[in-house]
């Protein structure tokens, strides 16, 4: 949907992922070129899309694509992945599912995420793609506004828009926000829930991981001014 190019979203069934917990995760990869090729090639905005996180423009994105991802687009490739359809879907009636766990969720049509929130117990859903030309506002009836910075957030609370925020460790929080409870209680998204659709309390979590240096060297200053 961002640009073209042939996708495929894969759902796998578990995960060891200690922050999610066992959800079914999902993966936006382009279906033609494996996602480490993609990158380098700079081919990767069919799934990203405009992500600031992207290597390829400076960012310093979490996900390890040469692992996982890699992975599971050669297992794509060896054809071991079936086909969705009514049948086989009934096996994620239930469960928690995380979309976009590499992959922006606006990249596939919201037909996708409108299906499994039908079918899941509940689901966390985040999009980067807020001013890319191809977005469709409706994936946000199912995805937080993904923002880096407190004035793009109030930006998105003012347009009625429910965000996700990534913020500094001495950064604070908006009057309106609430820290992810990954950070405040050590619960996974699995066991928490509050990320679920596109409407209710936003929320802040403070960077981690391998990108944390590069985000507090970018957007340091820009969480520590004073936005009323």
């Amino acid at each position: 949907m961002l640009d073209g190019s042939p996708i495929v979203v894969i759902a796998t069934l578990k995960s060891n992922n200690r922050k999610t917990g066992d959800m079914v995760q999902t993966f936006m990869i382009r279906s033609d070129i494996d996602p480490v090729n993609a990158i380098k090639a700079m081919l990767d905005g069919a799934v990203c899309g405009t992500c600031v996180s992207r290597q390829n423009l400076g960012g310093k994105c979490y996900v390890n694509v040469g692992q996982s991802v890699l992975a599971i687009y050669r297992a794509f490739k060896r054809g071991i992945y079936p086909t969705a359809n009514e049948g086989n879907l009934e096996h994620l009636r239930g469960r928690a599912i995380r979309f976009g766990s590499y992959g922006d969720p606006a990249a596939a049509p919201v037909s996708v995420w409108a299906t499994l929130a039908s079918l899941g117990s509940s689901h966390t859903g985040y999009t980067h793609q807020l001013t890319h030309r191809a977005f469709d506002p409706a994936i946000l009836d199912y995805c937080m506004v993904s923002v880096d910075t407190p004035r793009s957030a109030l930006k998105a609370h003012n347009a009625k828009m429910r965000t996700f925020r990534v913020k500094t460790e001495d950064g604070p929080l908006l009057p309106n926000e609430i820290e992810c409870k990954a950070d405040t209680e050590g619960l996974t998204c699995l066991e928490c829930g509050i990320c679920s659709g596109g409407q209710g309390v936003n929320v802040a979590i403070t960077v981690h991981g391998r990108g944390a240096k590069k985000y507090t060297e970018k957007y340091g200053n820009a969480n520590l001014i004073a936005v009323g």
